[in-house]
Protein backbone atom coordinates (compact mmCIF):
# COMPACT_ATOMS: atom_id res chain seq x y z
CA UNK A 1 0.00 0.00 0.00
CA UNK A 2 1.59 3.31 -0.83
CA UNK A 3 2.19 5.70 2.24
CA UNK A 4 -0.07 8.37 1.88
CA UNK A 5 -3.10 5.46 1.63
CA UNK A 6 -1.67 3.85 4.90
CA UNK A 7 -1.95 6.87 6.47
CA UNK A 8 -5.62 7.89 4.77
CA UNK A 9 -7.07 4.86 6.21
CA UNK A 10 -7.01 6.60 9.09
CA UNK A 11 -8.37 9.65 9.14
CA UNK A 12 -12.13 8.98 10.11
CA UNK A 13 -11.15 7.56 13.41
CA UNK A 14 -8.94 10.05 14.25
CA UNK A 15 -11.43 13.41 12.86
CA UNK A 16 -13.64 11.72 15.16
CA UNK A 17 -10.97 11.34 18.10
CA UNK A 18 -9.58 14.88 17.66
CA UNK A 19 -13.33 16.07 17.60
CA UNK A 20 -14.20 14.81 20.89
CA UNK A 21 -10.98 16.11 21.78
CA UNK A 22 -11.52 19.55 20.76
CA UNK A 23 -15.14 19.82 20.48
CA UNK A 24 -14.97 21.82 16.92
CA UNK A 25 -15.49 19.75 13.47
CA UNK A 26 -13.03 22.82 11.61
CA UNK A 27 -10.45 22.33 14.53
CA UNK A 28 -10.62 18.63 14.21
CA UNK A 29 -9.69 18.40 10.49
CA UNK A 30 -7.03 21.01 11.32
CA UNK A 31 -5.52 18.85 13.73
CA UNK A 32 -5.98 15.63 11.81
CA UNK A 33 -4.02 17.71 9.15
CA UNK A 34 -1.23 18.71 11.55
CA UNK A 35 -1.36 14.90 12.42
CA UNK A 36 -0.87 13.71 8.46
CA UNK A 37 1.54 16.12 7.72
CA UNK A 38 3.71 15.57 10.69
CA UNK A 39 3.48 10.89 10.10
CA UNK A 40 4.41 11.87 6.58
CA UNK A 41 7.51 13.65 7.34
CA UNK A 42 8.47 11.01 9.90
CA UNK A 43 7.21 8.42 8.19
CA UNK A 44 10.76 7.42 7.40
CA UNK A 45 12.15 7.11 10.78
CA UNK A 46 9.11 5.12 12.04
CA UNK A 47 10.13 2.01 10.33
CA UNK A 48 7.57 -0.33 12.22
CA UNK A 49 8.72 0.07 15.52
CA UNK A 50 5.27 0.21 16.77
CA UNK A 51 1.88 -0.01 15.30
CA UNK A 52 0.97 2.53 12.45
CA UNK A 53 -1.92 2.82 14.50
CA UNK A 54 -0.75 3.66 18.09
CA UNK A 55 1.60 6.04 16.57
CA UNK A 56 -0.57 8.28 14.40
CA UNK A 57 -2.66 8.66 18.12
CA UNK A 58 0.31 9.32 19.80
CA UNK A 59 1.13 12.26 17.23
CA UNK A 60 -2.96 13.25 17.22
CA UNK A 61 -3.01 13.48 21.11
CA UNK A 62 0.09 15.43 21.03
CA UNK A 63 -1.71 17.85 18.52
CA UNK A 64 -5.24 17.96 20.49
CA UNK A 65 -2.79 18.87 23.69
CA UNK A 66 -0.97 21.63 22.20
CA UNK A 67 -4.13 23.53 20.71
CA UNK A 68 -5.91 23.13 24.21
CA UNK A 69 -3.43 25.19 25.57
CA UNK A 70 -4.24 27.82 27.07
CA UNK A 71 -7.47 27.42 25.49
CA UNK A 72 -11.57 28.21 27.12
CA UNK A 73 -13.42 24.82 27.09
CA UNK A 74 -15.99 24.70 24.48
CA UNK A 75 -19.95 24.47 25.54
CA UNK A 76 -23.41 24.68 24.78
CA UNK A 77 -25.81 27.67 25.56
CA UNK A 78 -27.16 25.07 28.69
CA UNK A 79 -23.51 25.35 29.80
CA UNK A 80 -23.45 29.54 30.38
CA UNK A 81 -26.84 30.51 31.43
CA UNK A 82 -30.17 30.04 32.77
CA UNK A 83 -33.39 29.38 30.26
CA UNK A 84 -35.10 32.74 29.67
CA UNK A 85 -38.48 33.62 28.29
CA UNK A 86 -39.99 33.59 24.81
CA UNK A 87 -40.32 37.60 24.86
CA UNK A 88 -36.24 37.88 25.67
CA UNK A 89 -34.44 40.29 23.13
CA UNK A 90 -31.47 38.53 21.20
CA UNK A 91 -28.22 38.97 23.18
CA UNK A 92 -24.89 39.57 20.97
CA UNK A 93 -23.36 36.79 19.22
CA UNK A 94 -20.47 35.28 20.83
CA UNK A 95 -17.36 34.04 19.04
CA UNK A 96 -17.02 30.41 17.40
CA UNK A 97 -14.48 29.52 19.77
CA UNK A 98 -17.18 29.73 22.61
CA UNK A 99 -19.34 26.76 20.87
CA UNK A 100 -19.57 22.98 20.84
CA UNK A 101 -19.98 22.20 17.02
CA UNK A 102 -21.51 19.99 15.65
CA UNK A 103 -19.89 16.84 12.57
CA UNK A 104 -21.39 15.70 10.13
CA UNK A 105 -21.62 11.51 10.80
CA UNK A 106 -19.78 10.92 7.49
CA UNK A 107 -16.97 12.61 9.10
CA UNK A 108 -16.63 10.54 12.14
CA UNK A 109 -18.48 7.24 12.14
CA UNK A 110 -17.21 4.26 10.39
CA UNK A 111 -19.19 3.16 7.16
CA UNK A 112 -19.58 -0.32 7.62
CA UNK A 113 -19.13 -2.30 11.34
CA UNK A 114 -20.05 -4.21 13.69
CA UNK A 115 -23.16 -2.75 14.81
CA UNK A 116 -22.82 -2.83 18.35
CA UNK A 117 -19.18 -0.47 17.63
CA UNK A 118 -21.56 1.63 15.72
CA UNK A 119 -23.76 2.37 17.64
CA UNK A 120 -21.07 3.17 20.71
CA UNK A 121 -19.12 5.27 18.40
CA UNK A 122 -22.92 7.16 17.70
CA UNK A 123 -23.46 7.57 21.33
CA UNK A 124 -19.74 9.32 21.74
CA UNK A 125 -20.50 12.32 19.33
CA UNK A 126 -24.03 13.15 20.91
CA UNK A 127 -23.86 16.84 21.52
CA UNK A 128 -24.35 16.34 25.16
CA UNK A 129 -21.43 13.78 25.40
CA UNK A 130 -19.11 16.00 23.89
CA UNK A 131 -19.92 19.02 25.81
CA UNK A 132 -18.93 16.93 29.01
CA UNK A 133 -15.83 16.20 28.14
CA UNK A 134 -15.10 19.29 27.67
CA UNK A 135 -15.32 19.64 31.42
CA UNK A 136 -12.48 17.13 31.77
CA UNK A 137 -8.75 18.14 32.02
CA UNK A 138 -7.33 17.27 28.32
CA UNK A 139 -5.25 14.44 29.56
CA UNK A 140 -8.23 12.93 31.32
CA UNK A 141 -10.08 13.48 28.28
CA UNK A 142 -7.63 11.56 26.21
CA UNK A 143 -7.75 9.14 28.57
CA UNK A 144 -11.60 8.43 29.28
CA UNK A 145 -11.95 8.24 25.06
CA UNK A 146 -9.13 5.64 24.62
CA UNK A 147 -10.00 3.79 26.99
CA UNK A 148 -14.07 3.72 27.01
CA UNK A 149 -14.71 5.27 23.24
CA UNK A 150 -12.01 3.31 21.72
CA UNK A 151 -11.19 0.22 23.96
CA UNK A 152 -7.71 0.73 23.97
CA UNK A 153 -6.08 -1.53 27.17
CA UNK A 154 -4.76 0.78 30.14
CA UNK A 155 -0.67 0.01 29.37
CA UNK A 156 -1.76 0.64 25.62
CA UNK A 157 -2.99 4.37 26.94
CA UNK A 158 0.04 4.85 29.17
CA UNK A 159 2.85 4.26 26.62
CA UNK A 160 0.82 6.38 24.78
CA UNK A 161 0.47 9.04 27.26
CA UNK A 162 4.37 8.47 28.29
CA UNK A 163 2.88 7.54 32.23
CA UNK A 164 1.84 4.62 34.37
CA UNK A 165 -0.70 2.24 34.02
CA UNK A 166 -1.86 2.90 38.11
CA UNK A 167 -1.80 7.11 36.94
CA UNK A 168 -3.86 6.30 33.36
CA UNK A 169 -6.62 4.53 35.76
CA UNK A 170 -6.68 6.95 38.85
CA UNK A 171 -7.26 9.55 35.62
CA UNK A 172 -9.95 7.26 34.42
CA UNK A 173 -11.94 6.86 37.64
CA UNK A 174 -11.44 10.85 38.04
CA UNK A 175 -12.85 11.09 34.53
CA UNK A 176 -15.71 8.72 35.51
CA UNK A 177 -16.97 11.08 38.52
CA UNK A 178 -16.50 14.03 36.45
CA UNK A 179 -19.15 12.55 34.24
CA UNK A 180 -21.41 11.38 36.66
CA UNK A 181 -21.63 14.47 38.21
CA UNK A 182 -22.84 16.22 35.21
CA UNK A 183 -25.45 13.58 34.76
CA UNK A 184 -23.36 12.04 31.99
CA UNK A 185 -22.92 8.43 32.37
CA UNK A 186 -19.80 6.57 30.73
CA UNK A 187 -20.26 4.38 28.04
CA UNK A 188 -18.66 1.14 29.40
CA UNK A 189 -21.23 -1.02 29.99
CA UNK A 190 -24.34 1.49 28.83
CA UNK A 191 -27.04 0.45 25.96
CA UNK A 192 -26.49 2.51 23.22
CA UNK A 193 -29.17 4.52 21.61
CA UNK A 194 -31.32 2.07 18.50
CA UNK A 195 -30.68 2.57 15.35
CA UNK A 196 -33.34 4.44 13.28
CA UNK A 197 -36.77 2.73 13.50
CA UNK A 198 -39.84 3.12 11.68
CA UNK A 199 -41.32 4.80 15.32
CA UNK A 200 -38.49 7.22 15.36
CA UNK A 201 -38.32 7.88 11.12
CA UNK A 202 -42.34 8.56 11.48
CA UNK A 203 -41.22 11.18 14.76
CA UNK A 204 -39.07 13.25 12.30
CA UNK A 205 -41.55 12.56 9.39
CA UNK A 206 -44.27 14.40 11.90
CA UNK A 207 -41.63 16.94 12.46
CA UNK A 208 -40.65 17.67 9.01
CA UNK A 209 -44.46 18.15 7.91
CA UNK A 210 -45.35 20.21 11.56
CA UNK A 211 -42.29 22.53 11.06
CA UNK A 212 -42.73 23.55 7.52
CA UNK A 213 -46.30 24.10 7.80
CA UNK A 214 -45.68 25.88 10.90
CA UNK A 215 -48.13 24.02 12.85
CA UNK A 216 -47.23 24.60 16.39
CA UNK A 217 -49.55 22.15 17.87
CA UNK A 218 -48.87 19.75 15.54
CA UNK A 219 -45.04 20.76 16.72
CA UNK A 220 -45.12 20.77 20.39
CA UNK A 221 -47.05 17.53 20.56
CA UNK A 222 -43.84 16.09 19.29
CA UNK A 223 -41.41 17.14 22.39
CA UNK A 224 -41.04 16.73 26.05
CA UNK A 225 -42.71 18.94 28.17
CA UNK A 226 -39.28 20.03 29.08
CA UNK A 227 -37.30 20.00 25.70
CA UNK A 228 -35.21 22.63 25.42
CA UNK A 229 -34.55 24.93 22.21
CA UNK A 230 -30.94 26.69 21.44
CA UNK A 231 -29.65 29.10 18.89
CA UNK A 232 -25.51 29.34 19.04
CA UNK A 233 -24.16 31.81 18.54
CA UNK A 234 -26.48 33.22 20.92
CA UNK A 235 -26.20 32.40 24.50
CA UNK A 236 -30.07 31.88 24.79
CA UNK A 237 -32.20 29.08 24.85
CA UNK A 238 -35.67 28.31 26.27
CA UNK A 239 -37.44 25.23 27.74
CA UNK A 240 -40.51 24.33 27.85
CA UNK A 241 -43.78 23.51 25.05
CA UNK A 242 -45.07 27.47 25.89
CA UNK A 243 -41.63 29.18 25.58
CA UNK A 244 -40.88 27.66 22.97
CA UNK A 245 -44.04 28.23 21.03
CA UNK A 246 -43.92 31.49 22.23
CA UNK A 247 -40.41 32.30 20.40
CA UNK A 248 -41.83 30.42 17.20
CA UNK A 249 -44.64 33.20 16.92
CA UNK A 250 -41.92 36.18 17.66
CA UNK A 251 -38.94 36.30 17.30
CA UNK A 252 -38.83 33.07 15.40
CA UNK A 253 -41.46 33.83 13.48
CA UNK A 254 -39.34 34.38 10.11
CA UNK A 255 -39.19 30.84 10.29
CA UNK A 256 -42.35 29.85 9.13
CA UNK A 257 -42.81 28.50 5.41
CA UNK A 258 -38.85 27.58 6.23
CA UNK A 259 -38.12 24.14 3.92
CA UNK A 260 -35.97 21.22 5.67
CA UNK A 261 -33.14 19.03 4.07
CA UNK A 262 -32.19 15.82 6.24
CA UNK A 263 -28.86 15.03 6.96
CA UNK A 264 -27.39 13.17 10.14
CA UNK A 265 -25.05 14.94 12.37
CA UNK A 266 -23.61 14.21 16.04
CA UNK A 267 -24.89 10.53 15.83
CA UNK A 268 -28.55 12.26 15.58
CA UNK A 269 -30.60 12.96 13.05
CA UNK A 270 -30.27 16.93 11.39
CA UNK A 271 -31.93 19.21 9.13
CA UNK A 272 -30.71 21.74 6.98
CA UNK A 273 -33.21 25.05 7.60
CA UNK A 274 -33.98 27.33 4.73
CA UNK A 275 -35.97 30.37 5.15
CA UNK A 276 -37.95 31.88 2.73
CA UNK A 277 -35.42 34.55 1.14
CA UNK A 278 -36.49 38.32 0.61
CA UNK A 279 -36.77 39.75 -3.26
CA UNK A 280 -38.64 38.90 -5.92
CA UNK A 281 -36.23 35.75 -7.08
CA UNK A 282 -37.96 33.81 -4.37
CA UNK A 283 -36.48 29.93 -3.36
CA UNK A 284 -34.95 29.54 0.09
CA UNK A 285 -32.01 31.01 2.03
CA UNK A 286 -30.16 28.91 4.79
CA UNK A 287 -30.94 29.86 8.49
CA UNK A 288 -29.75 27.05 10.77
CA UNK A 289 -28.48 23.16 10.78
CA UNK A 290 -30.89 21.68 13.18
CA UNK A 291 -29.42 19.05 15.64
CA UNK A 292 -32.18 17.16 16.91
CA UNK A 293 -32.57 15.16 20.30
CA UNK A 294 -34.71 12.19 21.19
CA UNK A 295 -35.35 10.05 23.94
CA UNK A 296 -38.16 7.41 24.54
CA UNK A 297 -40.04 8.36 21.64
CA UNK A 298 -40.32 12.00 21.94
CA UNK A 299 -38.11 15.41 20.68
CA UNK A 300 -35.88 16.24 23.59
CA UNK A 301 -33.69 19.04 22.13
CA UNK A 302 -33.95 21.11 19.11
CA UNK A 303 -30.31 22.82 18.48
CA UNK A 304 -30.23 25.22 15.85
CA UNK A 305 -26.54 26.11 14.88
CA UNK A 306 -26.56 29.35 12.54
CA UNK A 307 -23.37 29.31 11.40
CA UNK A 308 -24.45 28.64 8.17
CA UNK A 309 -22.02 30.21 6.08
CA UNK A 310 -19.09 27.41 7.26
CA UNK A 311 -21.54 24.66 8.65
CA UNK A 312 -23.64 24.44 5.21
CA UNK A 313 -20.38 23.58 2.86
CA UNK A 314 -19.66 20.85 5.72
CA UNK A 315 -22.57 18.97 5.64
CA UNK A 316 -22.38 19.10 1.86
CA UNK A 317 -26.07 21.53 1.97
CA UNK A 318 -26.82 23.50 -1.15
CA UNK A 319 -26.14 27.29 -0.66
CA UNK A 320 -29.78 28.37 -1.82
CA UNK A 321 -32.76 26.33 -2.66
CA UNK A 322 -34.74 27.03 -5.41
CA UNK A 323 -39.01 28.19 -4.80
Amino acid sequence: MAPEARLEQYRSELTGYCYRMLGSAFEAEDAVQETMVRAWRGLDRFEGRAALRSWLYRIATNVCLDMLKGSSRRARPMDLASPVPANSPLPEALPEATWISPIPDGRVLPANGDPADVAVAKESVRLAFIAALQHLAPRQRAVLILREVLAWKASEVAELLGTTVASVNSALQRARAALAEREVGSLAGDSPAAAMDDEQQSLLDRYVAAFESYDLDALTSLLREDAILSMPPYDLWLRGHAEIRGWMLGHGVGCRGSRLVPVEANGAPAFGQYRPAAGPEGGFEPWALQVIEISDGQIVGLNSFLDTARLFPLFGLPSRLEA
